[in-house]
């Protein structure tokens, strides 16, 4: 295998590395289909090091390493691009795929979102049926529905002018609280409690708290640290708009 060959492959590799760290997977598939990958395009070796950032490949091929470095931003968890990595992986492994075709799919890959009107009022509907299994009244789903599917707006909006996550955080929580305090201040349900505990549901970080304890149980103390402080930070940030909305209606816990 030539050297530019080889680093063509690296590129390729540490590409998707970098793509499914972006987009939520963790750690171990990282490792798993990073090096299933470069074996079944033609390396003899892929060593790869993730950090909390960052991520550092090493390939080897008849004794010649190359080393590379790629910096990792996150970009929310996204499923599908993480399938479709691995659809890749096993296509170049059933020999279907070489590396020209692995390049050109894996420049295609862009995440896809749902679009906004359906979005917010499914997000609505969902924190309004948790408030239904928490007991709450009709009222007190409908409160719900409607501060969850503010909420949740609001959420998207400011994500959109990529404001800083833990800002989004706070400020979805407090308008979100703000909003389910209408059943206290209008006294519309006997069950005023629960609109506000079910409509800040959709802020609940679980899959990356389910993801850092994957990789600490799997021995990625690092990232599962990195990952379970960054789940803190923004349960954190909804406790402060929640605990600023509550204030302000003179709600206290």
């Amino acid at each position: 295998m030539y050297a530019d060959t080889q680093n063509d492959i690296t590129r390729q590799v540490v590409r998707v590395a970098q793509l499914l760290l972006a987009y939520g997977a963790e750690s171990e598939l990282v490792e798993e289909i990073s090096q299933r990958l470069g074996f079944a395009l033609g390396l003899a070796s892929v060593e790869i090091s993730i950090s909390s950032n960052s991520l550092v490949l090493t390939s080897l091929v008849h004794g010649r390493c190359i080393t590379t470095t790629r910096r990792i931003r996150e970009h929310g968890i996204n499923m599908a691009i993480v399938c479709e990595l691995q659809r890749v992986c096993l296509l170049t492994e059933k020999g279907i795929y070489g590396l020209n075709e692995v390049r050109k799919r894996v420049s295609r890959i862009e995440p896809r979102a749902y679009p906004k009107r359906y979005l917010v009022p499914m997000i609505g509907l969902s924190c309004a049926s948790f408030c239904h299994l928490f007991g709450g009244d009709s009222m007190a789903m409908l409160i719900t529905f409607i501060a969850s599917s503010i909420g949740m707006f609001i959420r998207l909006a400011i994500a959109k002018r990529h404001f800083n996550l833990l800002i989004n955080f706070a400020i979805t929580a407090f308008v979100t609280t703000l909003v389910a305090q209408l059943g206290y201040q209008l006294d519309l349900t006997a069950t005023p409690k629960l609109p506000m505990a079910a409509s800040v549901l959709m802020l609940v970080p679980g899959f990356p708290m389910i993801n850092s304890i994957s990789d600490m149980v799997k021995g990625h103390l690092n990232v599962g640290i990195s990952r379970w402080g960054h789940a803190t930070l923004l349960t954190v940030s909804s406790v402060i708009g929640i605990t600023i909305a509550m204030q302000l209606g003179g709600l206290f816990l």
